[in-house]
């Protein structure tokens, strides 16, 4: 039985801030108090540390199984933990993708061998397993997606196809994740500048392509059929401020029956970071304009947008080089999101406990994840100690991702992850990795739909 007493740790939970011991016996937290008197416990002197729940990240690319020579399940897990990242869902984007309920099953029993932080991971649906995806178990798999996949064989999100979504709408119970980008739209920007420019199209031109116009009347035609059938959707890394627009900021977060992500590299990045960066922040949906990133970051602080995630899509970097159509979208980011939000924080733009709200809390009450996201007793001890005020700079050295690179490398961080527990383990303290402990299927309320 592992026990650890966290002691006068500023303690960032649930709207507030307050200096307290914290209790950890086994899996979870014990207790809570000014004082906390213990024998046979490991001390950690958290005076002048803040203490989060650890960030459950509900939008991930682990690559495993099929893609490994870019990431695994380990290795991602690995630079999770480090960022204080103690869960995360999993895209079905694998190789094979994630379609039938074998394949889903699978990769929990990779996970549960190899994972250093608790998991779950999205049914994958497409134009021929609309019957299989039904049955998915709500209380044991996060939700359905198609994020990563094509519709049909090879073309198109699902977005895309309404009828199918008036299918799936009016049927299933789970909560549905969707990517919303019109593909007509972004077709018609294709052959524009391919007339111009022919295949060397120059990448700060993707924000054109991948524009405003098609993440909007994608996101309008999905909001249309979800309210219609009145089912749990959830929007991913939504990247304009028109589409935040979109949404409700006057319903409690319980209540709401669509809710919407903003993603860490849309918060960080606009579109003048092209001529810097140039493919290394090729995502979809694109970076879009400095508008976009600071009016993302308002409807996070008016609950337009209820969430922040990753999108943690590690390629190799060969992958990402060449022309426009050759550099694959996507990059690693689990390592660093936490720090990212916390820099966000030290520009006066967000506070502690909004970011707490946005990464944590807010995750677990959209998808009802049973005794995570918060710190109270009898929860599980997910729980992360950061130095806000211990500066670090990403290189070359210190990278975790199986990859071996990022877009924020020489970038300078104000604030440091000392330690990571899950499930009440220290997993990660001070750069050292304990790699034999593994983490959690995550549990879902039997009752997920209102």
């Amino acid at each position: 039985m592992s026990k650890y007493l966290i002691r006068q740790a500023s303690i960032v939970n649930e709207g507030e801030i307050k200096i307290a011991d914290v209790l950890i016996v086994d899996e979870r937290i014990k207790s809570i108090a000014n004082s906390i008197s213990a024998n046979n416990v490991n001390i950690i002197d958290a005076e002048g540390l803040y203490l989060l729940p650890g960030m459950i990240d509900d939008q991930v690319h682990f690559r495993e199984p099929g893609l490994t020579h870019k990431a695994d399940i380990y290795s991602e897990s690995k630079a999770a933990v480090a960022g204080g990242i103690t869960s995360y869902m999993d895209m079905p984007n694998t190789i094979p993708h994630t379609l039938t309920q074998q394949l889903l099953e699978d990769k929990y029993i990779r996970a549960s061998q190899k994972s250093l932080a608790n998991y779950s991971f999205f049914m994958g649906v497409s134009k021929n397993n609309l019957e299989e995806a039904l049955k998915t178990n709500n209380e044991n798999v996060c939700g359905i997606s198609d994020d990563g996949l094509y519709f049909n064989s090879d073309e198109g999100i699902l977005a895309n196809y309404p009828e199918f979504l008036e299918q799936l709408f009016s049927r299933t119970n789970s909560l549905v994740a969707l990517h919303c980008e019109d593909d007509n739209i972004i077709k018609i920007n294709i052959e524009k500048y391919r007339k111009e420019f022919s295949n060397d199209i120059p990448i700060q031109l993707h924000a054109q392509i991948r524009s405003e116009e098609s993440c909007v009347k994608a996101t309008e035609r999905v909001l249309q059929i979800a309210h219609k059938h009145n089912n749990r959707l959830h929007l991913l890394h939504i990247s304009t401020s028109a589409e935040a627009n979109l949404l409700d900021n006057k319903i409690p977060i319980r209540q709401k029956r669509i809710t919407a992500e903003a993603c860490v590299h849309h918060l960080w990045f606009s579109d003048n970071d092209y001529k810097r960066l140039g493919n290394k922040i090729k995502w979809n949906p694109s970076i879009k304009t400095e508008a976009d990133k600071n009016g993302l970051l308002q409807s996070l602080l008016n609950n337009k947008l209820d969430t922040i995630a990753t999108d943690h899509a590690p390629h190799l970097l060969s992958e990402k080089e060449g022309i426009y159509f050759q550099a694959k979208s996507g990059a690693p980011l689990v390592q660093h999101a936490l720090p990212m939000m916390l820099e966000l924080y030290h520009q006066g733009k967000i506070s502690l406990q909004k970011i707490v709200e946005k990464t944590s809390h807010h995750v677990a009450e959209i998808y009802r994840i049973k005794e995570r996201g918060y710190i109270r007793e009898g929860y599980f001890a997910d729980l992360v100690l950061a130095d806000i005020n211990k500066p670090w700079q990403v290189n070359q050295q210190n990278l975790l991702y199986k990859c071996q690179w990022s877009p924020l490398t020489s970038q300078i961080f104000q604030s440091t992850i000392t330690h990571t527990f899950v499930n009440g383990n220290l997993v990660y303290a001070s750069g050292n990795i304990a790699s034999d402990t593994k983490g959690k299927r995550l549990k879902f309320e039997k009752i997920r739909q209102i």
